[in-house]
Protein backbone atom coordinates (compact mmCIF):
# COMPACT_ATOMS: atom_id res chain seq x y z
CA UNK A 1 0.00 0.00 0.00
CA UNK A 2 1.37 3.41 -1.06
CA UNK A 3 0.12 6.34 0.98
CA UNK A 4 0.79 10.04 0.47
CA UNK A 5 0.10 12.85 2.95
CA UNK A 6 0.39 16.41 1.64
CA UNK A 7 0.36 18.46 4.80
CA UNK A 8 -0.53 22.03 5.66
CA UNK A 9 -0.95 23.56 2.20
CA UNK A 10 -3.62 25.95 1.03
CA UNK A 11 -5.80 23.60 -0.99
CA UNK A 12 -7.57 25.16 -3.97
CA UNK A 13 -10.06 22.75 -5.53
CA UNK A 14 -12.66 24.85 -7.41
CA UNK A 15 -14.72 21.82 -8.50
CA UNK A 16 -15.53 21.21 -4.83
CA UNK A 17 -15.58 24.88 -3.74
CA UNK A 18 -12.54 24.34 -1.52
CA UNK A 19 -10.07 27.10 -0.74
CA UNK A 20 -8.58 26.53 2.70
CA UNK A 21 -5.60 25.14 4.56
CA UNK A 22 -6.09 21.38 4.87
CA UNK A 23 -4.33 18.06 4.37
CA UNK A 24 -4.64 15.83 1.31
CA UNK A 25 -4.24 12.04 1.44
CA UNK A 26 -3.93 9.46 -1.30
CA UNK A 27 -3.82 5.68 -0.98
CA UNK A 28 -2.64 3.51 -3.88
CA UNK A 29 -2.83 6.47 -6.23
CA UNK A 30 -6.32 7.71 -5.34
CA UNK A 31 -7.55 10.56 -3.16
CA UNK A 32 -8.91 9.39 0.18
CA UNK A 33 -10.98 11.89 2.14
CA UNK A 34 -10.87 9.99 5.46
CA UNK A 35 -7.83 7.73 5.73
CA UNK A 36 -7.47 5.29 8.58
CA UNK A 37 -4.94 5.88 11.32
CA UNK A 38 -2.85 3.04 9.93
CA UNK A 39 -2.80 4.72 6.53
CA UNK A 40 -1.77 8.02 8.10
CA UNK A 41 1.02 6.34 10.01
CA UNK A 42 2.40 4.70 6.84
CA UNK A 43 2.19 7.78 4.65
CA UNK A 44 5.01 9.62 2.96
CA UNK A 45 4.63 13.16 4.30
CA UNK A 46 5.10 16.17 2.03
CA UNK A 47 5.18 19.49 3.87
CA UNK A 48 3.27 22.07 1.79
CA UNK A 49 3.07 24.74 4.48
CA UNK A 50 2.89 28.19 2.94
CA UNK A 51 2.33 26.73 -0.53
CA UNK A 52 -0.67 26.19 -2.81
CA UNK A 53 -2.00 22.69 -3.47
CA UNK A 54 -4.28 22.18 -6.47
CA UNK A 55 -5.54 19.43 -8.74
CA UNK A 56 -3.07 18.62 -11.51
CA UNK A 57 -3.59 21.09 -14.34
CA UNK A 58 -5.39 20.01 -17.53
CA UNK A 59 -4.41 21.19 -21.02
CA UNK A 60 -6.70 20.08 -23.84
CA UNK A 61 -4.58 21.62 -26.61
CA UNK A 62 -0.96 20.49 -26.99
CA UNK A 63 1.27 19.27 -29.82
CA UNK A 64 3.59 16.44 -28.80
CA UNK A 65 4.71 15.85 -32.42
CA UNK A 66 4.75 12.05 -32.24
CA UNK A 67 4.80 10.29 -34.68
CA UNK A 68 7.03 11.78 -37.34
CA UNK A 69 8.22 15.08 -35.88
CA UNK A 70 10.11 13.86 -32.85
CA UNK A 71 13.07 16.16 -33.56
CA UNK A 72 10.76 18.83 -32.10
CA UNK A 73 9.06 16.89 -29.29
CA UNK A 74 7.77 13.43 -28.45
CA UNK A 75 5.52 11.89 -25.84
CA UNK A 76 8.34 11.53 -23.32
CA UNK A 77 9.80 15.03 -23.66
CA UNK A 78 6.38 16.66 -23.99
CA UNK A 79 5.11 15.07 -20.83
CA UNK A 80 8.31 16.07 -19.01
CA UNK A 81 7.48 19.67 -19.92
CA UNK A 82 3.89 19.10 -18.81
CA UNK A 83 4.94 17.76 -15.42
CA UNK A 84 7.29 20.71 -14.92
CA UNK A 85 4.36 23.01 -15.65
CA UNK A 86 2.05 21.28 -13.18
CA UNK A 87 -0.01 19.60 -15.90
CA UNK A 88 -1.08 16.02 -15.21
CA UNK A 89 -3.50 15.63 -18.14
CA UNK A 90 -2.89 16.66 -21.75
CA UNK A 91 -4.86 16.21 -24.97
CA UNK A 92 -2.59 16.02 -28.01
CA UNK A 93 -3.50 17.26 -31.46
CA UNK A 94 -3.54 15.03 -34.57
CA UNK A 95 -1.36 17.06 -36.97
CA UNK A 96 1.52 14.60 -36.76
CA UNK A 97 3.34 12.75 -39.58
CA UNK A 98 1.32 10.81 -40.56
CA UNK A 99 -1.75 12.60 -39.28
CA UNK A 100 -4.15 10.80 -36.95
CA UNK A 101 -6.84 10.02 -39.50
CA UNK A 102 -6.99 6.26 -38.90
CA UNK A 103 -7.17 3.81 -36.01
CA UNK A 104 -3.65 2.51 -36.63
CA UNK A 105 -2.01 5.86 -35.97
CA UNK A 106 -4.12 6.39 -32.86
CA UNK A 107 -2.99 2.98 -31.60
CA UNK A 108 0.65 3.87 -32.33
CA UNK A 109 0.28 6.96 -30.15
CA UNK A 110 -1.52 4.99 -27.44
CA UNK A 111 1.37 2.50 -27.36
CA UNK A 112 3.90 5.31 -26.97
CA UNK A 113 1.81 6.89 -24.21
CA UNK A 114 1.80 3.60 -22.33
CA UNK A 115 5.59 3.31 -22.61
CA UNK A 116 6.77 6.89 -22.30
CA UNK A 117 4.23 9.29 -20.81
CA UNK A 118 4.94 10.86 -17.43
CA UNK A 119 1.41 12.30 -17.23
CA UNK A 120 -2.01 11.32 -18.59
CA UNK A 121 -2.23 11.86 -22.36
CA UNK A 122 -5.27 11.49 -24.59
CA UNK A 123 -5.12 11.54 -28.42
CA UNK A 124 -7.50 13.24 -30.81
CA UNK A 125 -8.41 12.20 -34.35
CA UNK A 126 -8.73 14.19 -37.56
CA UNK A 127 -11.95 15.56 -39.00
CA UNK A 128 -10.81 14.83 -42.57
CA UNK A 129 -8.54 12.31 -44.28
CA UNK A 130 -5.02 13.68 -44.45
CA UNK A 131 -6.31 16.89 -42.87
CA UNK A 132 -6.98 17.99 -46.45
CA UNK A 133 -10.54 19.18 -45.83
CA UNK A 134 -11.96 17.02 -48.63
CA UNK A 135 -13.30 13.74 -47.21
CA UNK A 136 -14.37 12.78 -43.71
CA UNK A 137 -12.06 10.59 -41.65
CA UNK A 138 -13.61 7.40 -40.18
CA UNK A 139 -14.91 9.09 -37.04
CA UNK A 140 -16.42 5.99 -35.45
CA UNK A 141 -13.20 4.01 -35.89
CA UNK A 142 -11.19 6.87 -34.42
CA UNK A 143 -13.40 6.92 -31.35
CA UNK A 144 -13.14 3.15 -30.93
CA UNK A 145 -9.35 3.43 -31.13
CA UNK A 146 -9.32 5.95 -28.28
CA UNK A 147 -9.65 9.41 -29.83
CA UNK A 148 -11.50 11.60 -27.32
CA UNK A 149 -12.30 14.44 -29.73
CA UNK A 150 -12.10 15.25 -33.43
CA UNK A 151 -10.15 18.18 -34.90
CA UNK A 152 -8.11 19.28 -37.87
CA UNK A 153 -6.20 21.65 -35.61
CA UNK A 154 -3.50 23.46 -37.52
CA UNK A 155 -5.89 23.58 -40.46
CA UNK A 156 -9.54 24.51 -40.72
CA UNK A 157 -12.22 22.74 -42.75
CA UNK A 158 -13.33 25.33 -45.30
CA UNK A 159 -16.21 23.35 -46.84
CA UNK A 160 -19.28 24.17 -44.77
CA UNK A 161 -21.28 21.16 -45.93
CA UNK A 162 -18.40 18.83 -45.02
CA UNK A 163 -18.15 20.48 -41.61
CA UNK A 164 -21.88 20.00 -41.12
CA UNK A 165 -21.57 16.29 -41.87
CA UNK A 166 -18.65 15.99 -39.46
CA UNK A 167 -20.70 17.62 -36.74
CA UNK A 168 -23.66 15.32 -37.34
CA UNK A 169 -21.44 12.22 -37.11
CA UNK A 170 -19.61 13.49 -34.03
CA UNK A 171 -22.90 14.35 -32.33
CA UNK A 172 -24.10 10.81 -33.03
CA UNK A 173 -20.92 9.33 -31.56
CA UNK A 174 -20.90 11.66 -28.54
CA UNK A 175 -17.67 13.38 -29.59
CA UNK A 176 -16.80 17.05 -29.43
CA UNK A 177 -15.34 18.84 -32.44
CA UNK A 178 -12.44 21.17 -31.69
CA UNK A 179 -11.91 23.76 -34.41
CA UNK A 180 -9.01 25.95 -35.44
CA UNK A 181 -10.98 28.94 -36.73
CA UNK A 182 -9.34 30.37 -39.84
CA UNK A 183 -10.73 31.39 -43.22
CA UNK A 184 -7.69 30.59 -45.36
CA UNK A 185 -8.85 32.78 -48.24
CA UNK A 186 -8.07 35.79 -46.05
CA UNK A 187 -4.74 34.57 -44.68
CA UNK A 188 -2.68 33.34 -47.63
CA UNK A 189 0.92 34.42 -47.08
CA UNK A 190 0.07 36.13 -43.81
CA UNK A 191 2.77 36.45 -41.17
CA UNK A 192 1.22 38.48 -38.35
CA UNK A 193 -1.89 40.40 -37.34
CA UNK A 194 -3.19 42.85 -39.93
CA UNK A 195 -2.95 46.36 -38.55
CA UNK A 196 -0.71 49.31 -37.91
CA UNK A 197 2.24 47.18 -36.81
CA UNK A 198 2.16 44.88 -39.87
CA UNK A 199 2.14 47.94 -42.14
CA UNK A 200 5.05 49.49 -40.26
CA UNK A 201 7.07 46.25 -40.43
CA UNK A 202 6.20 45.56 -44.06
CA UNK A 203 4.71 42.14 -43.32
CA UNK A 204 1.61 40.57 -44.81
CA UNK A 205 -1.31 40.98 -42.39
CA UNK A 206 -3.68 38.38 -40.98
CA UNK A 207 -7.08 40.01 -40.38
CA UNK A 208 -9.11 39.21 -37.31
CA UNK A 209 -12.04 38.72 -39.68
CA UNK A 210 -10.47 35.42 -40.78
CA UNK A 211 -11.15 34.07 -37.30
CA UNK A 212 -14.49 35.81 -36.82
CA UNK A 213 -15.95 34.34 -40.01
CA UNK A 214 -15.29 30.74 -38.96
CA UNK A 215 -16.45 31.32 -35.39
CA UNK A 216 -19.70 32.66 -36.86
CA UNK A 217 -19.93 29.64 -39.18
CA UNK A 218 -19.42 27.25 -36.30
CA UNK A 219 -22.03 28.91 -34.13
CA UNK A 220 -24.56 28.59 -36.95
CA UNK A 221 -23.69 24.93 -37.57
CA UNK A 222 -23.77 24.07 -33.86
CA UNK A 223 -27.19 25.65 -33.61
CA UNK A 224 -28.30 23.63 -36.66
CA UNK A 225 -26.91 20.23 -35.60
CA UNK A 226 -26.86 20.47 -31.80
CA UNK A 227 -23.23 19.30 -31.85
CA UNK A 228 -20.67 20.68 -29.44
CA UNK A 229 -17.94 22.76 -31.05
CA UNK A 230 -14.97 23.94 -29.01
CA UNK A 231 -13.31 26.99 -30.55
CA UNK A 232 -9.57 26.79 -30.16
CA UNK A 233 -7.17 29.65 -29.33
CA UNK A 234 -9.60 32.56 -29.61
CA UNK A 235 -7.63 35.75 -30.25
CA UNK A 236 -9.93 38.50 -31.53
CA UNK A 237 -12.38 40.82 -29.81
CA UNK A 238 -14.97 40.03 -32.48
CA UNK A 239 -14.81 36.29 -31.82
CA UNK A 240 -15.11 36.80 -28.07
CA UNK A 241 -18.26 38.83 -28.59
CA UNK A 242 -19.72 36.25 -31.00
CA UNK A 243 -19.23 33.51 -28.40
CA UNK A 244 -20.68 35.71 -25.68
CA UNK A 245 -23.89 36.22 -27.66
CA UNK A 246 -24.09 32.55 -28.73
CA UNK A 247 -23.94 31.44 -25.10
CA UNK A 248 -26.76 33.78 -24.20
CA UNK A 249 -28.80 31.93 -26.82
CA UNK A 250 -27.81 28.54 -25.41
CA UNK A 251 -25.76 27.40 -28.41
CA UNK A 252 -23.57 24.38 -27.60
CA UNK A 253 -20.19 26.07 -28.06
CA UNK A 254 -17.15 26.67 -25.86
CA UNK A 255 -13.96 28.64 -26.35
CA UNK A 256 -10.41 28.76 -25.03
CA UNK A 257 -7.95 31.53 -24.25
CA UNK A 258 -4.17 31.27 -24.52
CA UNK A 259 -1.71 32.83 -22.06
CA UNK A 260 0.19 34.46 -24.93
CA UNK A 261 -2.90 36.13 -26.33
CA UNK A 262 -3.66 37.52 -22.87
CA UNK A 263 -0.12 38.74 -22.21
CA UNK A 264 1.36 39.86 -25.54
CA UNK A 265 0.44 41.99 -28.56
CA UNK A 266 1.59 42.38 -32.16
CA UNK A 267 4.00 45.08 -31.00
CA UNK A 268 6.20 42.22 -29.73
CA UNK A 269 7.12 41.40 -33.35
CA UNK A 270 8.87 44.75 -33.85
CA UNK A 271 12.27 43.02 -33.59
CA UNK A 272 11.22 40.30 -36.08
CA UNK A 273 11.67 37.60 -33.41
CA UNK A 274 10.07 34.35 -34.63
CA UNK A 275 9.42 33.24 -31.05
CA UNK A 276 6.52 35.69 -31.17
CA UNK A 277 5.10 34.21 -34.39
CA UNK A 278 2.08 32.03 -33.75
CA UNK A 279 -1.24 30.96 -35.24
CA UNK A 280 -3.54 32.76 -34.68
CA UNK A 281 -1.20 35.71 -34.38
CA UNK A 282 -0.71 38.11 -31.52
CA UNK A 283 -3.20 40.90 -32.03
CA UNK A 284 -3.84 44.43 -30.74
CA UNK A 285 -4.09 45.68 -27.19
CA UNK A 286 -7.88 45.90 -27.64
CA UNK A 287 -8.00 42.23 -28.65
CA UNK A 288 -5.76 41.26 -25.72
CA UNK A 289 -8.07 43.01 -23.28
CA UNK A 290 -11.13 41.43 -24.92
CA UNK A 291 -9.72 37.91 -24.46
CA UNK A 292 -9.10 38.62 -20.77
CA UNK A 293 -12.59 40.05 -20.36
CA UNK A 294 -14.02 37.02 -22.16
CA UNK A 295 -12.53 34.72 -19.55
CA UNK A 296 -13.66 36.90 -16.68
CA UNK A 297 -17.30 37.09 -17.83
CA UNK A 298 -17.64 33.53 -19.16
CA UNK A 299 -17.63 34.19 -22.91
CA UNK A 300 -14.53 32.00 -22.93
CA UNK A 301 -14.49 28.85 -20.82
CA UNK A 302 -10.94 27.70 -20.28
CA UNK A 303 -7.22 28.32 -20.65
CA UNK A 304 -5.07 26.08 -22.86
CA UNK A 305 -1.49 26.48 -24.09
CA UNK A 306 -1.32 25.33 -27.74
CA UNK A 307 2.14 24.04 -26.80
CA UNK A 308 3.79 23.88 -30.25
CA UNK A 309 7.50 23.00 -30.20
CA UNK A 310 9.88 23.84 -33.04
CA UNK A 311 13.64 23.51 -33.23
CA UNK A 312 15.99 26.49 -32.99
CA UNK A 313 17.09 26.07 -36.59
CA UNK A 314 13.49 26.12 -37.82
CA UNK A 315 12.74 29.35 -35.97
CA UNK A 316 16.10 31.03 -36.66
CA UNK A 317 15.23 32.16 -40.20
CA UNK A 318 13.51 35.14 -41.81
CA UNK A 319 10.26 35.82 -39.99
CA UNK A 320 8.04 35.12 -42.99
CA UNK A 321 9.76 31.71 -43.44
CA UNK A 322 9.63 30.60 -39.78
CA UNK A 323 6.91 28.18 -38.65
CA UNK A 324 4.04 29.37 -36.49
CA UNK A 325 3.96 28.23 -32.87
CA UNK A 326 5.48 28.53 -29.41
CA UNK A 327 5.87 26.27 -26.40
CA UNK A 328 3.76 27.07 -23.35
CA UNK A 329 3.31 24.27 -20.82
CA UNK A 330 6.02 25.36 -18.38
CA UNK A 331 5.29 29.09 -18.44
CA UNK A 332 1.47 28.88 -18.43
CA UNK A 333 0.75 29.19 -14.72
CA UNK A 334 3.22 32.01 -14.11
CA UNK A 335 1.90 34.05 -17.07
CA UNK A 336 -1.71 33.51 -15.97
CA UNK A 337 -0.87 34.59 -12.43
CA UNK A 338 0.72 37.76 -13.75
CA UNK A 339 -1.99 38.71 -16.23
CA UNK A 340 -5.11 37.47 -14.44
CA UNK A 341 -4.31 37.41 -10.72
CA UNK A 342 -1.97 40.34 -10.18
CA UNK A 343 -3.16 42.66 -12.96
CA UNK A 344 -6.85 41.86 -13.47
CA UNK A 345 -7.68 40.68 -9.94
CA UNK A 346 -9.06 37.27 -10.86
CA UNK A 347 -9.01 34.93 -7.88
CA UNK A 348 -6.60 32.02 -7.59
CA UNK A 349 -9.64 29.78 -7.49
CA UNK A 350 -10.87 31.12 -10.84
CA UNK A 351 -7.47 30.63 -12.47
CA UNK A 352 -7.19 27.06 -11.18
CA UNK A 353 -10.75 26.37 -12.39
CA UNK A 354 -9.86 27.54 -15.91
CA UNK A 355 -6.88 25.20 -15.82
CA UNK A 356 -8.44 22.10 -14.19
CA UNK A 357 -12.03 20.92 -13.99
CA UNK A 358 -13.38 23.33 -16.61
CA UNK A 359 -11.16 22.09 -19.48
CA UNK A 360 -11.78 18.54 -18.29
CA UNK A 361 -15.53 19.18 -18.54
CA UNK A 362 -15.24 20.41 -22.14
CA UNK A 363 -14.16 16.91 -23.23
CA UNK A 364 -15.92 14.91 -20.48
CA UNK A 365 -12.70 13.94 -18.72
CA UNK A 366 -12.72 13.02 -15.03
CA UNK A 367 -9.55 15.00 -14.31
CA UNK A 368 -9.12 18.30 -12.54
CA UNK A 369 -10.50 17.66 -9.04
CA UNK A 370 -9.37 16.41 -5.65
CA UNK A 371 -12.62 14.56 -4.99
CA UNK A 372 -12.64 11.41 -2.87
CA UNK A 373 -11.74 8.37 -4.96
CA UNK A 374 -10.31 10.11 -8.04
CA UNK A 375 -6.70 9.60 -9.19
CA UNK A 376 -4.30 11.61 -7.05
CA UNK A 377 -3.15 14.04 -9.73
CA UNK A 378 -1.85 17.03 -7.79
CA UNK A 379 0.42 20.03 -8.18
CA UNK A 380 2.03 22.20 -5.52
CA UNK A 381 3.08 25.72 -6.46
CA UNK A 382 4.39 28.95 -5.01
CA UNK A 383 2.70 31.97 -6.65
CA UNK A 384 5.47 34.28 -5.46
CA UNK A 385 8.65 32.44 -6.40
CA UNK A 386 10.56 34.09 -9.23
CA UNK A 387 12.50 32.19 -11.88
CA UNK A 388 14.12 32.88 -15.22
CA UNK A 389 13.01 31.02 -18.33
CA UNK A 390 16.09 29.51 -19.98
CA UNK A 391 17.22 26.45 -21.85
CA UNK A 392 18.45 25.13 -18.50
CA UNK A 393 15.08 25.54 -16.76
CA UNK A 394 12.92 24.11 -19.56
CA UNK A 395 12.34 20.35 -19.80
CA UNK A 396 10.94 19.77 -23.29
CA UNK A 397 12.97 19.17 -26.44
CA UNK A 398 12.42 22.64 -27.93
CA UNK A 399 12.82 26.09 -26.40
CA UNK A 400 10.84 28.35 -28.74
CA UNK A 401 9.31 30.49 -26.00
CA UNK A 402 8.58 34.22 -26.16
CA UNK A 403 9.58 34.33 -22.48
CA UNK A 404 13.04 32.91 -23.06
CA UNK A 405 15.46 34.94 -20.92
CA UNK A 406 12.62 36.63 -19.02
CA UNK A 407 11.89 36.47 -15.29
CA UNK A 408 8.48 35.12 -14.32
CA UNK A 409 6.77 34.96 -10.94
CA UNK A 410 4.98 31.79 -9.86
CA UNK A 411 6.51 28.34 -10.03
CA UNK A 412 5.48 24.71 -9.85
CA UNK A 413 7.31 23.00 -6.99
CA UNK A 414 5.99 19.42 -7.21
CA UNK A 415 3.73 17.38 -9.47
CA UNK A 416 2.11 14.04 -8.63
CA UNK A 417 0.41 11.63 -11.05
CA UNK A 418 -1.64 8.82 -9.51
CA UNK A 419 -0.03 9.66 -6.18
CA UNK A 420 3.51 9.30 -7.57
CA UNK A 421 5.84 12.29 -7.53
CA UNK A 422 7.06 12.95 -11.09
CA UNK A 423 8.51 16.44 -10.66
CA UNK A 424 10.16 18.26 -7.75
CA UNK A 425 12.40 21.31 -7.43
CA UNK A 426 13.01 21.66 -11.18
CA UNK A 427 13.92 17.97 -11.49
CA UNK A 428 12.02 15.32 -13.44
CA UNK A 429 11.58 12.07 -11.53
CA UNK A 430 10.97 9.53 -14.30
CA UNK A 431 12.95 6.52 -13.12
Amino acid sequence: MSTLHIKGGRVIDPANNIDEVRDIFSVDGRIVASPSQEQKDQAEVVDASGKMVAPGLVDIHVHFREPGQTHKEDIRTGTRAAAAGGFTTCVCMPNTSPVCDNAGTIQLIQDSIARNALVNVFPTGCITIGMKGENLAPIGSLKNAGAIAITDDGLCVQDNQLMRKALEYCHMFGLSVMDHCQDVSLTRGSVMNEGEVSVRLGLTGWPAAAEDLIVSRNIILSRLTGAHIHMQHISSAGSVELLRQAKKEGVNVTGEAMPHHMALTDECLAAYDANFKMNPPLRTEADRQAVIEGLLDGALDIIATDHAPHTDYEKDVELDQAPFGIIGLETCLAVCLDVLYRTNKASLSDIIAWLTHKPAKVLDLTSGTLSDGVPADICIFDPDEKWTVSRDTLHGRSTNSPWLGKELQGRILSTFVNGKKVFENNTILDS
